[in-house]
């Protein structure tokens, strides 16, 4: 994962070998789609997705790995029929991040697959904390990936990697022990409106 450093990372972790890079902001990868020349990345789309940032992200993203809802579902199958995807479960029940309840997972895999979209595994991010805190619900995905035949399991950070492992990742999105730390975003320039 190269989210938040210049295309210039990206280039060079390429360079080295690593074919799939992800990133988590709709602009910063259509911005370093826009600025690269063939060969081109599997570039992977891995933040919270919404339905309106589907039409930019179509020509450069090779697979979906945060489809938590049939709404963004519909949409991808609309801009890119067959398109891969990973269906996108919420382990830490915190209201900021995306993610499926994982009881809801075997309905959105049939529904992206009755859209025409090519479901290829699931994917989930651990709670944050101790890395063994995310042991659990690793497990849990992986469960639910067997049992609806699902070879993807894309779970495991540089923090909890280990455990991920451990608990039958077949696809982790290490970024910061590879690149360094993510700089900081610089602050939005649109206003906040006061609410009663």
């Amino acid at each position: 994962m190269t989210k938040g450093h210049p295309i210039e990372v990206a280039r060079a972790a390429f360079a080295t070998g690593f074919e799939d890079l992800g990133e988590n902001y709709a602009q910063d990868l259509v911005r370093k789609a826009d600025g690269w020349q063939e060969p081109l990345p599997r570039w992977h789309f891995i933040g919270r997705l919404q339905s309106n940032k589907v039409r930019s992200l179509t020509p450069v993203v090779s697979l979906w790995q945060s489809v938590d809802r049939e709404s963004v579902a519909t949409e991808i199958a609309r801009r890119a029929p067959g398109a891969g995807v990973l269906v996108q479960l919420d382990l830490a029940g915190l209201a900021d991040r995306g993610g499926c309840r994982p009881d809801d997972a075997p309905a959105l895999v049939r529904r992206c697959t009755e859209l025409g979209l090519d479901v290829q595994g699931l994917m989930g991010v651990g709670v944050p904390g101790p890395p063994e805190g995310s042991r659990p619900g690793f497990r849990l995905l992986g469960r639910i990936a067997d049992d609806l035949g699902l070879p993807i399991r894309s779970m495991g950070m540089s923090a909890d990697l280990d455990v991920a492992v451990e608990e039958g990742s077949t696809m982790v999105r290490i970024g910061s022990q590879l690149v360094g730390p993510r700089p900081e975003r610089p602050p939005s320039n649109t206003p906040r409106r006061n609410t009663p």
